[in-house]
């Protein structure tokens, strides 16, 4: 008994010593997460930009450009006004970002350094300034009787909300939705053109700008206005739980493959997201939140919960079509209702036949790495 009892406590303590040594050579290694929620709510894994595939390799003097017409808008944010103004005293676009910058990885509330990369292009769709049977779709511009009401004076911690709705009455009531808009149009609703493709109509709802080509060949660029203050719900989602389609053809080519055969489904699943854009005339194309000019394959659509506009932000992700690496630095410049989530990017192609073809099949996995002004880290 006493011998067995000597050997059941040399096995003890020698597990102890196993336990005690792997603790000492790997506890030590457990990655910890820095948080600056002024910055973005998200956790962040600070890296070395050599630890960022081919960040060395990208073309930073073109990122730079990009940077730098981003400045334009955002050095009106604290974050930003110190480094846009180095910013046009600086001619090397490596030593730039790597003097001035910390590069954090996003993480996401399950410790994954991995999320959801989209792609958004700039639509063309035919239109006529006047209505008839074949151009009746309208794009409307903000109506007169939208209220819209900025939460921030009041809680300064819904400074990022907005309530929107109108008059009814004395109180202040939900806007009508999707369907309700299509069905009772009413003097508040001015519509800038007609167009003839409902479903193009409700693609450049989502990609938020676009041009229509009207019937004399002039070009009219439209870029967002407003929305009606109804959440986005994803119609693709729906049409893929109710079988319309399947997940090979998930896709905006197998939407509309299936809206070309079934042309009485539209609105009813249309109909399923509530929100509807308004637009504006624009002088220019595509034209992100941020309030520049989108530069394809340069700007990204984000969650400014957790990355702010105007935030350079390299990319990890794969081509939808070739499966090719896309590894770059690219600038936050929009944003998207789908567009939620820690992890979650909307890459923008740009505009064409291309552009429509890698922008409807893209969602990739990809990591996403925010390079932060030192000076706001100080």
């Amino acid at each position: 008994m006493l011998k067995y009892c000597k050997i059941k406590g040399a096995v003890l303590r020698q597990l102890l010593i196993f336990i005690i040594t792997i603790y000492i050579f790997t506890g030590c290694s457990v990655k910890e997460y820095q948080k600056y929620d002024d910055i973005s709510k998200a956790s962040l894994e600070k890296v070395n930009f050599y630890d960022i595939e081919d960040f060395y390799n990208d073309d930073l003097d073109y990122a730079f450009e990009v940077f730098k017409k981003a400045c334009t808008r955002s050095k009106r944010y604290e974050m930003f006004k110190e480094v846009c103004l180095k910013a046009d005293d600086e001619n090397n676009a490596r030593d730039f970002f790597i003097s001035n910058f910390e590069a954090y990885k996003l993480i996401d509330n399950k410790g994954s350094d991995e999320g959801v990369i989209t792609g958004y292009y700039e639509p063309l769709l035919h239109g006529s300034l006047t209505k008839d049977d074949t151009y009746k779709y309208p794009i409307y511009k903000t109506p007169k009787d939208m209220i819209t009401v900025d939460l921030s004076k009041v809680y300064p911690e819904l400074k990022k909300y907005r309530l929107r709705g109108k008059l009814k009455g004395n109180k202040l009531v939900p806007y009508e939705d999707r369907a309700q808009l299509e069905k009772h149009a009413n003097e508040n609703l001015e519509p800038i053109c007609y167009v003839d493709d409902k479903f193009a109509l409700f693609l450049l709802h989502i990609q938020g700008s676009g041009k229509v080509k009207l019937t004399d060949g002039t070009i009219l660029n439209v870029g967002y206005a407003n929305q009606n203050g109804r959440r986005y719900k994803s119609v693709g989602k729906y049409m893929l739980k109710n079988g319309f389609i399947d997940r090979n053809s998930a896709s905006i080519q197998g939407m509309k493959a299936y809206f070309d055969k079934n042309p009485d489904k539209i609105d009813e699943i249309l109909n399923h997201n509530e929100s509807y854009v308004f637009f504006r005339e624009s002088k220019q194309g595509a034209t992100g939140a941020l309030g520049v000019e989108l530069t394809s394959k340069r700007n990204l659509a984000v969650d400014r919960s957790y990355i702010p506009l105007g935030m350079p932000v390299f990319i990890s992700t794969s081509n939808p079509v070739t499966k090719e690496d896309i590894n770059k630095l690219m600038v936050a410049a929009d944003v998207g209702g789908a567009i939620k989530g820690e992890i979650r990017a909307d890459f923008f192609w740009g505009f064409g036949d291309k552009a429509f073809e890698y922008a409807g099949k893209m969602k990739e996995k990809g990591k996403l790495y925010i390079l932060i002004p030192k000076q706001v880290l100080n």
